[in-house]
């Protein structure tokens, strides 16, 4: 099994975990207020992982195709724009494959 893989697994395994704390751990334990602004964070830093990864190649250098920055772009300005977190990825998805599509 690669590193790859084995990253895959653990990042899964680490997601069914947190999904079964929520059900099996005790409404007090959740309530607390590390608890909740934790809960508020991993979803943002998990997005930054993914940009993160899509921007650097394999040997840590900015790699990043125009195409996708323009979605990123187009993403940001719906978030300006106050949209909901399904219209922004909409928006981004939509952007990066019309200029896939038209380059």
């Amino acid at each position: 099994m690669t590193g790859l893989w084995v990253g895959v697994v653990v990042a899964a395994l680490g997601c069914y975990l947190l999904k079964l704390a929520g059900v099996a751990l005790p409404e007090s334990v959740l309530d607390h207020p590390v608890v909740r602004r934790v809960a508020g964070l991993l979803p943002v830093a998990m997005l930054a992982g993914l940009v993160v990864v899509e921007l650097l190649d394999d040997g840590g250098r900015y790699g990043a195709d125009w195409r996708a920055l323009a979605g990123m772009a187009a993403a940001l300005v719906a978030l300006l724009l106050r949209q909901g977190v399904l219209v922004v990825f909409a928006v981004a998805v939509a952007v990066t494959a019309l200029l896939r599509l038209v380059t």
